[in-house]
């Protein structure tokens, strides 16, 4: 299960609180552990705005919510499920994810947001040239000096000619990036291509992949949001004789003969989400899409209206019309999210070193005066072969430093020295610098190591979230276990409780139709009549369409009565008796077959049968765990929560 699926289905069932106010009385005890009244009103009032069925605000229905919430994770953690690998793997993955939001520097964090957001309003292309470099590599002046004659080449040789003279993809590269903008590259390249102005290339900088210059080729305002329409035809297509191509070029004939969009699409395209909109595509941005060449094609539309011709994706044959272009949004409506991409980004670092630097006047920091001197004393040349160890009359529990009562030892330190020995490897530097970089790593780790062990209890907003999220999980494995894998496994059941309930899943009446369609009525009078005679499809679309112009088309397969592709005034006889007028054109539909409302299989009905019989579980399952664990509701309280809810 996706975690953003999971974060969903949470959001749901976040029903539990850490904090409890002064003066609270118990509302109701589950086996014995008490809930408190404030934090039934927290959950309530917090999920009323999000609740719409109104029997869910009536209090007695939605403490009887609150009440079984509780009974689940009394269940979950008698069968222990809070003590799975699995579970507590993922839960920390989320905490971590929580934490990282919790642990920034404002001002830093606010401006690198808004450079971020200046940055997107711009697309740039770059072309580059790379000395790969290992990050921690001292000797630099080699590849400094090697990109730096490459740079010199490319500005009287040409890129090009360099490129096919140099580049070997493995030490060196040269090549064409293309447009980008924020966050698409390493935080050090963006901000480096985005200060060489357009045609210049830059002096050589460092990122963590060696040393680079950067030519940029190309400087144009973002590209903005689009609103699209589409027509697609599938690339699998249930009729083995319908080409794909074929067909995309016929509707393109059409098109161009004047006939509607919109109508097309609702008649012809594939994709059923957006066919009975004409088509229309909720709005996208560039990047958004997993189709580049559908991107481009649809921005490369000039005007609102503009038309594409027929094009191919990996999903299928594509005509796409722009309907409306608008440009980036504010920053105020972007905040959020490029704050959110701030923090995941290599950007973190530069926050990483405020929120350091803050945290140092907001704890007691107290430092040993000897311990720099001393491991710089006990390290030697097995250092660098990876093979150094702390000595044996190592003092282990004596203080690096400390943050607030919590001391940080020369076991500790001495551990990520030696962890960082891999770093080192085959290496010749001082070993003061050694300690030194080291040291200030191994603090900046430890103090923000300090800060998220102990958010829980510093931040109550944080507390909350964590424990929503941790019960929520909790359950979201319980349900797991005890319902939705029963449901989905338990075959025998799930036969018997088809068999049980199957008046409840019908097919609708269906017909099996061939429809003619067309834009003019006097071409559908000539199919009609044609079809009468019992003439093919294909030897009527040889006579009414030519190379240049795609009178009729033809579709074929077994529709509900209430398809939209299908009139509304049908008649659902064998064989064809008039011409329809439906979605702006004209249609000849022979009915093949009329397939009357009856049960459908238990195989055609899976879905909907699996989630009723899910229900019926989890309705007996409740039922069980109040039998199991005593349930006792204080009606004095319950009645003061319902006098201070009707006042509020």
């Amino acid at each position: 299960m996706e975690l953003k699926f999971k974060w969903l289905f949470l959001a749901l069932f976040a029903l539990n609180f850490s904090f409890s106010q002064d003066g609270d009385e118990v509302l109701l005890t589950v086996d014995g552990d008490p809930v408190m009244t404030s934090e039934f009103l927290r959950v309530y009032n917090k999920n009323l705005d999000l609740v719409k069925d109104e029997s869910q605000k009536d209090i007695d229905g939605y403490l009887k919510l609150f009440t079984e919430y509780q009974l689940k994770l009394k269940e979950a953690k008698r069968l222990k499920l809070h003590e799975d690998t699995k579970y507590q793997r993922e839960f920390l993955r989320y905490k971590k994810q929580l934490t990282n939001n919790y642990l920034s520097e404002n001002k830093v964090t606010d401006a690198l947001v808004k450079e971020a957001y200046e940055r997107s309003g711009i697309d740039l292309r770059a072309s580059h040239i790379l000395v790969r470099l290992e990050e921690s590599s001292e000797d630099t002046l080699s590849a400094y000096n090697q990109v730096l004659k490459l740079r010199e080449r490319a500005l009287k040789e040409g890129f090009d000619v360099v490129k096919a003279d140099v580049h070997n993809g493995q030490t060196i590269f040269l090549e064409d990036l293309g447009y980008f903008s924020a966050f698409k590259m390493v935080y050090d390249f963006e901000t480096m291509a985005y200060n060489t102005p357009k045609g210049e290339i830059s002096m050589p900088f460092r990122t963590q992949f060696g040393y680079h210059v950067v030519k940029i080729t190309d400087r144009r305002p973002s590209r903005g949001t689009i609103t699209a329409a589409h027509i697609m035809v599938a690339l699998k297509q249930s009729d083995s004789l319908l080409n794909p191509e074929e067909r995309i070029n016929d509707i393109y004939k059409k098109i161009q003969q004047g006939e509607s969009f919109e109508s097309l699409a609702k008649q012809f395209s594939d994709d059923k989400s957006s066919a009975r909109n004409g088509g229309k595509l909720s709005p996208f941005k560039s990047g958004q899409l997993s189709s580049i060449k559908f991107e481009d094609e649809a921005f490369g539309l000039a005007a609102d209206g503009d038309i594409s011709q027929p094009f191919k994706t990996e999903y299928g044959w594509h005509i796409v019309k722009r309907i409306d272009l608008k440009p980036i949004e504010t920053f105020e409506a972007q905040k959020s999210a490029l704050e959110s991409r701030v923090k995941r980004d290599s950007r973190s670092k530069l926050i990483n070193t405020a929120m350091v630097n803050e945290l140092k006047k907001r704890y007691e920091v107290s430092e040993g005066p000897e311990s720099k001197s001393y491991f710089k004393s006990i390290l030697n040349d097995d250092f660098f072969k990876r093979t150094w160890k702390v000595p044996e009359e190592f003092d282990k529990d004596k203080v690096v430093f400390s943050i607030n009562d919590k001391p940080f030892t020369y076991n500790e330190f001495g551990r990520h020295l030696v962890s960082a020995q891999r770093t080192y490897m085959n290496r010749k530097m001082p070993f003061s610098q050694v300690v030194e970089s080291e040291y200030e790593k191994f603090f900046e780790r430890s103090i923000l190591k300090y800060r998220e062990d102990n958010l829980e209890l510093e931040n109550e907003d944080f507390a909350n979230i964590l424990k929503e999220y941790r019960d929520g999980l909790l359950l979201f494995d319980l349900m797991e276990k005890e319902v939705w894998n029963k449901a989905s496994k338990d075959t025998t059941g799930l036969e018997a409780y088809y068999l049980k309930n199957k008046s409840k899943y019908q097919w609708g009446d269906r017909v099996d139709v061939v429809m003619a369609s067309s834009a003019e009525e006097a071409i559908a009078e000539k199919v009609l009549k044609q079809m009468k005679r019992g003439k093919s499809q294909d030897a009527i679309e040889a006579a009414l369409n030519t190379d240049s112009e795609k009178n009729v088309i033809f579709t074929k397969g077994i529709f509900d009565l209430k398809d939209g592709k299908l009139p509304q005034d049908l008649s659902f006889k064998k064989g064809m008796d008039k011409i329809y007028g439906h979605n702006d054109a004209f249609h000849v539909i022979n009915v093949i077959e009329t397939l009357p409302a009856g049960d459908k299989t238990l195989e055609e009905a899976k879905g909907n049968v699996i989630n009723d019989y899910q229900t019926q579980i989890e309705t007996n399952w409740i039922k069980k765990l109040y039998e199991r664990f005593d349930v006792v509701v204080n009606e004095k309280a319950l009645n003061a929560v319902k006098s201070k809810i009707k006042n509020q």
